[in-house]
């Protein structure tokens, strides 16, 4: 099969692969129907995640047809089309009871750090990702799930994580009705945020990003506020939203950007070029300096183990509380399903380029330099074309 393969850092090709077999009872090998490229996909490719390795195909996001059934599987059939989550998760584990799909203690047991991932390096599982044409699914009965007959596989393709990863970041933000919440990043799990602090009652929603296309496509998407690198005099952002916010600072700040933030030269040097440290914590910083004081924090932009410069001082003496986590992306889908639905998220709108599979390096490239207003890149392999 094809299938997108890592080859070392900043280096990437497509090429022919053995398809995956049942490993176990309780899987099932999906044929890839779409898949996409995700922010943190570039992080892998930037080396920025620790045990990346040689010939490990990328891609979390995906969804396909059912083409082979482990003999435990109960609840698929050959033939159903489903969206699949980027946690694999167990089902039954002390986690995986009280919804936390994004901790399960079974699928990462060599790692003290989130779930299995499917294509994200050994750190999570080493399990191969859906960049292919062909991907097998553990635990098949807990984390897949049927797409509706009268629903495309693009409309409910971003329930595999951004969507919820950008709804879970707003509802760590325990958003009260009429509260400011300022979103650092512009991407998709930043626009999604942005929708659902909307959908969870705020009053002011604030976007940040260094892109100008993307702040153009934040506020035609989302009818947000807009600041921009250039807006802040001296690059001086926080000084901005302060300002903005009557001194006081924001009720909720989001960081949705993750380890490659820009904004400060000293944390890219340090945590990007020289990987001193695990990425560039700027847009932590700036979540922490921008909000009032006793507000919420969330963290849901993604940084690889083990630490970063973080300023930790003025969060513990401004009172504020920090959330993060990667998603639970199983509990949400069910409501976010609703959502796309009813018309209340147009999932499939920030869509703006589909790649056939074979021109995946190309596509890698034109998401990572932002060729093109390139928002959201979906992948289209041959027999899905």
């Amino acid at each position: 099969m094809l299938a997108l393969t890592y080859r070392g850092p900043n280096r990437i090709r497509v090429e022919k692969k053995p398809a995956p077999k049942l490993e176990h009872p309780n899987d099932v090998i999906l044929r890839v129907t779409r898949t996409a490229i995700c922010g943190s996909d570039l992080h892998l490719l930037h080396g920025l995640i620790p045990d990346t390795r040689v010939g490990c195909v990328f891609g979390h996001e995906f969804a396909g047809v059912v083409e082979e059934v482990g003999p435990g599987v109960v609840s698929l059939t050959k033939g159903d089309r489903v969206v699949v989550p980027f946690n694999i998760s167990c089902g039954t584990c002390f986690f995986c009871q009280r919804g936390l799909t994004g901790n399960c203690e079974n699928t990462n047991p060599s790692a003290n750090v989130a779930s299995g991932v499917y294509g994200y390096s050994h750190t999570t599982g080493g399990y191969d990702g859906g960049q292919a044409e062909y991907v097998r699914v553990p635990f098949a009965d807990v984390g897949p799930m049927k797409i509706p007959d009268d629903m495309t596989d693009e409309q409910v393709l971003f329930l595999s994580d951004i969507l919820p990863t950008g709804y879970q970041a707003a509802e760590m933000g325990e958003i009260k009705p009429g509260e400011t919440v300022v979103v650092f990043g512009c991407g998709p799990v930043g626009l999604f945020a942005q929708r659902s602090a909307w959908l969870m009652g705020a009053g002011r929603v604030i976007a940040v990003d260094p892109v100008a296309y993307r702040l153009d496509f934040a506020r035609a998407y989302n009818n947000v506020e807009t600041v921009g690198f250039e807006d802040a005099t001296g690059g001086d952002v926080v000084s901005l939203l302060m300002k903005m916010t009557d001194g006081r600072g924001a009720d909720v700040c989001i960081d949705a950007v993750g380890c490659e933030a820009e904004g400060s030269v000293a944390q890219s040097f340090l945590g990007v070029k020289a990987k001193l440290m695990a990425g560039s914590a700027t847009a932590i910083n700036w979540s922490i300096a921008a909000c009032r004081k006793a507000g919420n924090v969330v963290l849901i932009g993604v940084y690889g183990p083990p630490f970063n410069a973080v300023d930790i001082g003025s969060a513990m003496n401004k009172g504020l509380t920090l959330r993060m986590n990667q998603a639970n992306c199983k509990r949400y889908m069910p409501k976010l399903l609703d959502h796309i639905r009813e018309g209340r998220i147009d999932a499939e709108g920030i869509i703006t380029h589909r790649v056939p599979l074979e021109h995946a390096a190309d596509a890698y490239e034109l998401f990572e330099k932002k060729k093109d207003n390139c928002i959201k890149c979906v992948l289209v392999p041959p027999m899905a074309a």
